[in-house]
């Protein structure tokens, strides 16, 4: 019964925002941010650590994303208009795996301010309607949490690091591939990235403006998000050079 209330379609309990179990998954992610920080030098100093770190954080992208696509298939819930990997979240979540594996720093650049940002918000932000214990609860937190981890797994023990020219290719990538799945929504009717309509859930798109006027109102609060994102690496940089 237990198992069949896990992966059922219908689900009677509604995903609230800060709820207990969406504050405790905030709390998991906080944690596990502390844990990879304070053990940063331990982990990157020791090749079977690194090694199990970074396929751990892998595992935790791919496995629950594969496990999502069978879910859609065994519970009938498969619909082109909507499952799709075309959210923001989704084309991250491809990207850091792939980035994980060959170690790619244009991939870091770009889902470091993409990625993190777009999970950052998801998590704070949920579009889900479905509540702790279902299995789409548990999806939709790891992976999440997995695409920020991965950021900052390439940043604390791969040392790698954005620059400025990183934001403009972060934009650009974001800009093209809001023309392709613009496309496809207009092709099939979709909401891919929410490019005709705001989520049903809260989000900074309700303080935006109605459409069109919030797709152009999203275009600069994400170019001012990544430049405030990548303002500590500027200090760092200016600080080093002061002292130098």
């Amino acid at each position: 019964m237990k198992e069949s209330l896990f992966f059922n379609p219908v689900f009677e309990d509604v995903f609230v925002m800060f709820s207990a179990s969406h504050l405790v998954s905030i709390v998991i992610l906080v944690a596990s941010m502390i844990v990879l920080y304070t053990m940063k030098r331990r982990i990157r100093n020791s090749r079977l650590l690194k090694n199990s770190v970074r396929i751990t954080i892998i595992a935790a992208l791919v496995l629950p994303e594969i496990m999502l696509n069978a879910w859609y298939v065994t519970a009938e819930a498969w619909d082109i208009r909507y499952t799709l990997p075309l959210e923001l979240c989704s084309i991250t979540l491809i990207l850091s795996a792939i980035m994980l594996i060959n170690r790619s720093y244009l991939l870091y650049q770009i889902v470091y301010f993409s990625g993190m940002g777009g999970a950052a918000q998801a998590i704070f932000t949920p579009n889900l309607f479905y509540s702790f214990p279902h299995f789409r609860f548990f999806h939709f937190f790891i992976v999440h949490m997995a695409i920020i981890l991965a950021v900052l797994y390439m940043t604390w023990i791969e040392q790698y690091r954005p620059t400025f020219k990183s934001i403009g290719i972060a934009m650009i990538f974001l800009n093209a591939a809001l023309v392709v799945v613009g496309g496809v929504d207009h092709w099939l009717e979709a909401n891919y990235m929410f490019l005709r309509h705001k989520p049903d859930t809260a989000s900074v798109m309700d303080y935006l403006g109605p459409y069109p006027i919030y797709l152009i109102a999203l275009e600069l609060f994400v170019a001012v998000t990544f430049m405030l994102m990548y303002v500590p690496f500027m200090l760092r940089r200016k600080s080093r050079a002061a002292s130098a």
